[in-house]
C-alpha cells in the first residue's frame, strides 16, 4: 500500500477515528523501544547508587514518601 492511499483512506475516517490513529502513529514514534527502556533505567539506577554510595543524597524511607504524600493531598 502506497502513502497517497493511506492518505486518502484516513481522511475518510470519522474525525474520533482520525485522532486515535493520529495518537497511535505519534506514539509510535515518540515512545522508546522497550530495551530503550529498560537501558535508561538501568543507567539511572546506576546513578542513583553512585549517589547513595558517594553519600551525596540520603535514602528517603518509602514510609516517609507515602506519609508526605498523603500530608500534601489533604
Amino acid at each position: 500500500m502506497d502513502l497517497r492511499k493511506i492518505e486518502n483512506e484516513a481522511l475518510h475516517l470519522s474525525h474520533k477515528e482520525r485522532i486515535e490513529l493520529i495518537r497511535s502513529l505519534v506514539l509510535s514514534i515518540d515512545s522508546p523501544s522497550e530495551d530503550e527502556l529498560k537501558e535508561e533505567w538501568l543507567l539511572e539506577a546506576q546513578r542513583r547508587t553512585v549517589e547513595l554510595d558517594n553519600k551525596t543524597v540520603q535514602a528517603v524511607s518509602a514510609e516517609d514518601v507515602l506519609a508526605k504524600a498523603r500530608r500534601l493531598i489533604r
